[in-house]
């Protein structure tokens, strides 16, 4: 008489993840088996009888049955970790790979400037014997990208940073950050600007810089008006140009109202830059002062310039910015905000054209002037951060 299969014995909670795991669709195929191995066990049938059904070796069976009752139901459905072939590239050997990865290539005796990973691995497996790593000698790209992966380090990306070369940054960043604080109390709750009270005269605070080199371009053919849904609605323009020359705008922006007073030059000089300041006199009431936020540009420091302010003592004051400090200046940001409303894709005939559109834009800006507020914060690395009324 045959006899009867012994049921394997299931916890209620293991019987349910092995239907979970027999139900799925994204588990491995070999876990889903071996969960079906268990079920069927569990429900009397044989091993011989479970390897036909799953057209597998009835030893496979029975190994999983085995594995559960030791080990549970993780053990019976994954394999053991195997010991391989042991690791034929040690520490020594990723050392070096990385020490080669922090040099430039220029100082290997390669041209290029940085490394790419076929380059790497080249040089890797060229100098391996003589450098004492032989493990390295059929080196691959995907083995010395896994290296740099592992060491978190990417030799073909170039991040750039400004070096600070102003001794005085803190200072002069702190100095322009407090300029900015004072004019924040002329503004009330709503943003409107508050009458002047002091009895010192009132003070205008203007953002000045140069937008040097905008560029006069010509075309060469007429543009194709764009139409609906044609080429997507795009205008179309010949890629050929004619360049006219260059235009340089000198300009300043009142923090308190937003208006722009500019002037628009072939060349930005100090007489250029006397120009704006007579216009700035020619602005404000007498016996104002004018507080310009301003860089270190020479023609802001010359001997034409100095000249020009002691003929006019007591009207200017000057605050500069820290070296590559431009961030401090509004003025940087109404310079970009003109790049892309004007002078993208901008084409023109002349040099007089250019400049008369650009005067154009001053006198829209100022028809409907924005205030700039600053929302600053003094701290250790003295950070602040612009705002628009």
């Amino acid at each position: 008489m045959p006899r009867t299969p012994e049921a394997l014995r299931l916890t209620e909670g293991d019987r349910e993840a092995l239907e979970l795991v027999a139900r799925t669709r994204t588990e491995q195929a070999r876990r889903v088996d071996r969960a079906r191995m268990l079920l069927w066990k569990a429900d009397g049938r044989s091993l011989a009888e479970i390897a036909r059904s799953l057209g597998a070796n009835v030893n496979t069976v029975a190994l999983c049955v085995r594995k559960y009752r030791e080990g549970g139901v993780e053990a019976a459905l994954s394999d053991a970790a195997r010991s391989g072939r042991p690791a034929s590239i040690g520490d020594g050997d990723r050392a070096w790979v990385v020490s080669l990865a922090c040099q430039r290539p220029c100082e290997l005796g390669h041209p290029a400037e940085t490394w790419t990973q076929s380059a790497l691995a080249a040089h890797v497996r060229a100098e391996a014997a003589r450098a004492g790593h032989p493990a390295l000698a059929r080196a691959t790209k995907s083995m010395v990208w896994s290296i740099l992966h592992a060491a978190d380090l990417h030799p073909d990306r170039v991040r750039y940073y400004c070096e600070r070369r102003d001794p005085d940054f803190e200072g002069k960043t702190r100095e322009v950050l407090v300029v900015c604080q004072q004019l924040s109390f002329r503004f009330d709750d709503d943003g409107d600007l508050l009458p002047w009270e002091g009895e010192e005269p009132e003070v205008h605070v203007v953002s000045v810089d140069e937008k040097p080199g905008i560029q006069a371009i010509a075309p060469v053919a007429p543009d194709v008006r764009p139409e609906p849904g044609v080429r997507g609605g795009a205008l179309l323009r010949d890629g050929e140009y004619r360049r006219l020359g260059t235009v340089s705008l000198i300009a300043g922006i009142d923090l308190q109202d937003g208006t722009v007073e500019g002037i628009v030059r072939e060349r930005h000089r100090s007489r250029e830059f006397v120009e704006l300041l007579e216009a700035l006199d020619a602005k404000y009431p007498e016996g104002h002062v004018i507080r310009l936020v301003l860089d270190n540009h020479s023609v802001h420091r010359s001997r034409e310039t100095r000249a020009w302010l002691e003929g006019h003592p007591g009207r200017f004051e000057m605050v500069f910015t820290p070296r590559h400090g431009s961030w401090l200046n509004v003025i940087e940001g109404f310079f970009g905000k003109m790049a892309r409303q004007v002078l993208r894709h901008i084409r023109v005939r002349s040099l007089d054209e250019l400049r008369e559109r650009i005067e154009l834009y001053l006198r829209e800006v100022n028809a409907s002037p924005v205030p700039h507020r600053w929302r600053w914060g003094i701290g250790p690395s003295g950070d602040g951060k612009e705002d628009a009324a």
